[in-house]
């Protein structure tokens, strides 16, 4: 006869007591518990145990030296089914931050901890350290915070760092990504591109330096991609009828269908202009940046899970707007911001596709493959990260020279440091306070650009110093093409003529900032047709965001 095997969710007093019953009467126990130590029972709030004064309970060792109860702490249950009478949970355990093994009990972490929390045992009526002392018979410590570390809350989908970060410090790299995963599908993608605002918040960097939060996570998907492991993600064996369009196979979209998928909907399309997936991280993320192989592997993990993904497939075009929200149930507006701003100087528009390429076109062909061959020199223009990935890419493709001319001093560009700093190690020439005056052609094409010297001026509104132009210090760079990388800005024009959906002044939409639907209920948005030109992490949280507004529109109807 199979041995009865009994699963107790909580290690207090009562659930400690039940194990030892169970286990006397011959059945195995595993005991789940949510804090780092059985009892449930902090010290005092002045940290003072004695004695007289220690609660004890009796049964923890009786639970701790049975073999046949397994103690399973600080951990949560995540799913429970039943099949065939039985019941399986999948449980994930947390890591332990304190190594009690080396511990004396000194107390001087408590002491020092700057961290005071609510104590959740007493309902908040005192405060205690993030460094716990959970029992006084176990005497086993943990860091544990109820609330959201500063990088938690800064990552705008806010992942578990702190979770993820531990499990990659106790070589449990895969259970890092399982991790990672439950809030970002695309780990090995944003790893690589994120300018992590995480770590900008790192309290770390007030002792010595931040942790590299993205680069961990970019190594715990290089694990999985080392040991040739194929995940499969899971979805709900109960499904919802409902049908979902969304527009634009970028970080958003594919966020959206992703966590859509493992709420139980299984008809997902996804309508992408494109030839390729990804949206920008595709075609405007250089391969030496973001690998097209491994982008695509993630994408494929996505579309696995019963998400069909419709290339070359341009709304308001091949299919409307209308249509869409005729034949679906929702839809979800992932676009993006896909179109180049013009310099606005004089010869820009006498030489458009003459030698002038905005940089949106510029990378997007590049990554086609549908460039032509470099001739002469390229100018880049600005200081973002699209400029600095336009010259290296130009740098790369074999252009005699490549220059990048930004109007205010390296101090000032808004490109990622390190970014600049290999363009410069790359031969990229970065010629600050400078801008452009005039384009320069012979009629045919381009042959360069008449460009004035600037100094910088009072503060202006985004709190820098205004260039202002030098009068007398105009000079002329010779070029064969130039590539103006201001900003980027959306193409709404698949909504067409009339559209009921509100657009504002910047071109893009504004949405409930709860459920991301716009002033059309069954349509939502995310990503930058919502919040503008921004990095990649943020698309996903709209992308999330949207899915749950669409979940709790469609259950609600």
């Amino acid at each position: 006869m199979e041995e009865k095997k009994v699963l107790i969710v909580g290690g207090g007093i009562e659930g400690v007591r039940t194990a030892v019953k169970k286990a006397e009467a011959g059945a195995n126990v595993t005991i789940i518990e949510k804090f780092p130590t059985l009892g449930a029972q902090r010290i005092p709030r002045d940290r003072i145990i004695t004695p007289d004064n220690a609660f004890e309970n009796p049964d923890l060792d009786k639970v701790r030296n049975n073999p046949k109860v397994e103690v399973m702490t600080y951990s949560d249950i995540k799913r429970v089914t039943q099949n065939d009478g039985k019941v399986n949970a999948k449980i994930k355990k947390k890591s332990i931050r304190v190594d009690n093994s080396k511990c004396n009990d000194c107390k001087a972490c408590i002491k020092v901890c700057p961290v005071n929390m609510y104590d959740d045992f007493d309902e908040g009526f005192t405060f205690r350290t993030a460094v716990d002392y959970f029992n006084s018979t176990a005497g086993e410590y943990n860091i544990f915070k109820e609330d959201m570390p500063v990088c938690q809350r800064t990552c705008p989908v806010n992942l578990d760092i702190r979770t993820y970060v531990g499990q990659i410090a106790d070589g449990k790299a895969l259970n890092a990504l399982e991790t990672i995963r439950d809030r970002l599908p695309l780990p090995g993608s944003i790893g690589r591109v994120c300018p992590h605002p995480c770590e900008t918040a790192c309290n770390r960097q007030y002792l010595d330096e931040p942790i590299s939060i993205c680069f961990l996570k970019r190594y715990a998907a290089d694990v999985e991609l080392a040991q040739n492991i194929e995940p499969a993600y899971k979805t709900p064996e109960k499904k919802h009828p409902e049908k979902i369009a969304i527009i634009g196979a970028g970080p958003a979209g594919l966020t959206c269908a992703y966590d859509l998928a493992r709420k139980g909907y299984q008809h997902i399309t996804i309508f992408e202009a494109l030839p390729v997936p990804g949206g920008y991280l595709w075609v405007g993320i250089p391969e030496y940046r973001l690998p097209k192989k491994l982008l695509k592997r993630e994408v494929d993990l996505i579309a696995a899970m019963g998400v069909e993904i419709k290339y070359n497939a341009r709304v308001g075009k091949d299919i409307t707007m209308d249509q869409l929200r005729k034949d679906f149930d929702a839809v979800f507006i992932g676009a993006g911001c896909h179109r180049g701003l013009k310099l606005q100087c004089p010869g820009e528009d006498d030489y458009q596709g003459k030698g002038i390429v905005d940089c949106v076109t510029f990378l997007r062909k590049q990554a086609l493959g549908e460039l032509p061959k470099p001739n002469g020199k390229l100018i880049v223009i600005g200081g973002g990260n699209a400029a600095i990935d336009s010259a290296r890419v130009g740098w790369r493709m074999g252009f005699d020279e490549v220059y990048i001319l930004y109007r205010r001093t390296k101090k000032e560009m808004p490109a990622n440091p390190w970014e600049i700093d290999a363009a410069e190690h790359e031969g990229v020439i970065l010629q600050y306070l400078a801008a452009p005056v005039e384009i320069l052609g012979d009629g045919n094409k381009v042959t360069g650009m008449k460009c004035i010297k600037m100094e910088l001026g009072e503060p202006d509104a985004s709190g820098r110093r205004r260039p202002v132009p030098m009068e007398g210090s105009e000079y002329t760079i010779d070029a064969g093409t130039i590539v103006p990388a201001l900003s980027q800005g959306t193409d709404l024009s698949f909504l067409g003529e009339n559209s009921d959906i509100a657009v504002n002044r910047w071109n893009t939409f504004d949405v409930d900032e709860e459920t991301g639907m716009t002033n059309v209920p069954g349509v939502f948005a995310g990503g930058d047709v919502v919040t503008g030109a921004d990095i990649a992490i943020r698309a996903v949280a709209g992308g999330k965001r949207a899915a749950l507004g669409i979940d709790q529109y469609l259950r609600s109807r």
